[in-house]
């Protein structure tokens, strides 16, 4: 079965959840009558996890065709200067909640806990008659808040059969993620569409450990994928890149990255294991998917067994990295498909405004890398784009940059409720609509607290033509790329004196942006 919808709670099976979905697609007149007379309109905001955005097909087409996705640029407006404030999971989802930057919202890294009752967009769409919800990953340690409906993955959540926390209870589905959180959305939305509604549907997929569908674990298999140019960067003259430990050469898991089982686990020279948390996900697969699994990945252990040098071991765990990554982007492309369809099948697609992004970039294997959190462009960068049918023309490819600060501003915006003073994103609306634009943003702020996986605190300033970065903890040091010469960031420019008076103009520019955007952080000229 493709996909099971089956609620499993206290032990007893309830009704499918997709039936009232499914029978809705013949209501379509009723549903067209309630477009027309409703003046607010609708929101679906969808984020994926580490979706990269040279992964969408419309941004790029040399790794994968993403129709669905692309759809929605085809039909909107595709943001191709989009950034985040702080390029990790929570805090992300944070800063576009509230508006406000991590320090502001009080939610700077994964550990800390988010206070769900402080002012964000949903409360304030709710407070206005919206029918408010959110299903899949919250990620935020804390219960939501704001929202009539909240069904929420625990933590990072799982691949196959995932656990969800429904309104404070814990339930389980048989299924695969992606398929069973728009099932839940849609079938959310069903019961709701009588008056306008704004709903987050969130997506774990692609985050590590990537774990696709069962029907698309053959994808790929004739794909060669190449290497990026930066992978093998030697790192010169950037300590914090020295001392990271999110390396494709030396990071990723036999097991749990590329799905070779422990069988005794001998480690060679260079290899790294982790059978708990690989047998961990296996184990949540029933037999019937363990044995599909299971066939379908004989022939890359057998692969693996035959590899002789180091060499060939990261070639080979890139290429399968990238095969499971953009396995899941095609499940998640699926269902995007799905709300469309939907939309369209109701007489809802005129008066909803569809977003897609995702919480921040990600590396696929630039300089060596994968995950997010450095301030280089790969995880700085995010897909935006945004569809409303009835107030956005389509097709349009907008420069401005715009931030994920800028989201919260720009729903209320369009859903016509006043901007509060204290978000310190700005409304996209003059931007997506063609209207003047005066003063717009010519330069973004970045910070980045964490210092996990071997990374270090640091915070920096893009332009159209250089970025800066300084690295502060638990290291001291700065970092100046010219993007227009170095696009890929492989040479640091801070310590060239041809560059000292950019530099310190960026300084200066820095300091101004702190300013702006109340960060205390001192900005240290060692």
């Amino acid at each position: 079965m493709k996909r099971l919808r089956f609620l499993k709670k206290a032990g007893a099976v309830a009704a499918c959840i997709g039936g009232a979905v499914a029978a809705s697609l013949f209501h379509v007149p009723a549903a067209q009558a309630q477009a027309k007379t409703q003046q607010k309109p609708n929101i679906i905001f969808i984020m994926s996890d580490d979706h990269a955005l040279q992964a969408i097909s419309a941004y790029s087409p040399d790794l994968i065709k993403t129709p669905n996705i692309d759809r929605i640029a085809q039909e909107g407006a595709l943001l191709r200067n989009a950034f985040v404030t702080n390029s990790i999971c929570g805090p992300s989802r944070a800063v576009i909640l509230t508006g406000k930057y991590s320090h502001i919202n009080g939610f700077t890294d994964n550990q800390d806990r988010f206070n769900s009752k402080q002012q964000t967009f949903p409360h304030l769409l709710k407070a206005n008659g919206y029918s408010t919800a959110i299903v899949g990953k919250w990620h935020l340690n804390s219960t939501p808040d704001g929202f009539d409906y909240w069904n929420i993955l625990p933590g990072q959540g799982d691949y196959y059969n995932p656990r969800f926390i429904n309104m404070g209870q814990d339930t389980v589905y048989n299924g695969y993620v992606t398929d069973v959180t728009t099932d839940l959305a849609l079938s959310w939305i069903d019961a709701h569409k009588q008056k306008p509604f704004m709903l987050m549907l969130h997506q774990k997929a692609p985050h590590r450990n990537q774990m696709p569908p069962l029907e698309n674990l053959e994808l790929f298999n004739d794909r060669k994928f190449p290497m990026p140019a930066s992978f093998y960067d030697d790192y010169k003259d950037r300590p914090a890149l020295q001392r990271q430990q999110i390396s494709m050469r030396n990071n990723l898991d036999i097991d749990h990255d590329t799905k070779v089982p422990c069988n005794g686990c001998t480690p060679k020279k260079g290899e790294k294991w982790a059978p708990r948390n690989y047998m961990r996900e296996i184990n949540r697969m029933t037999p019937q998917q363990r044995e599909v699994w299971n066939k379908a990945y004989r022939k890359e252990q057998e692969e693996f067994a035959k590899l002789k040098t180091t060499e060939e071991r990261v070639k080979w765990q890139y290429q399968r990295y990238m095969e499971d990554y953009l396995r899941c982007i095609k499940s998640v492309d699926d269902n995007v498909g799905r709300v469309l369809q939907y939309l369209e099948a109701n007489g809802l697609a005129d008066n909803t405004i569809i977003i897609y992004t995702s919480d921040q970039g990600a590396y696929l294997g630039e300089h060596g890398l994968y995950d997010k959190r450095f301030m280089y462009e790969e995880s700085l960068r995010t897909p935006m784009m945004i569809r409303y049918p009835a107030g956005i023309k389509p097709a349009q490819k907008v420069n401005e940059y715009v931030l994920n600060l800028d989201i919260g501003p720009t729903l209320l915006d369009f859903a016509g409720i006043q901007v509060p003073g204290d978000m310190q994103g700005e409304s996209m609306k003059q931007v997506l609509t063609g209207q003047p634009v005066n003063n717009w943003r010519d330069k973004i702020y970045y910070h980045y607290y964490g210092k996990s996986f071997g990374l270090t605190a640091h915070y920096g300033i893009r332009t159209s033509q250089y970025k800066l970065i300084r690295f502060y903890d638990p290291i001291s040091t700065w970092e100046l790329y010219d993007l227009a010469k170095d696009p890929q960031e492989m040479k640091n420019l801070y310590n060239d004196p041809k560059y000292a008076k950019v530099a310190a103009k960026l300084k200066a520019e820095l300091a101004e942006l702190q300013q702006k955007y109340k960060d205390p952080q001192p900005l240290a000229n060692k």
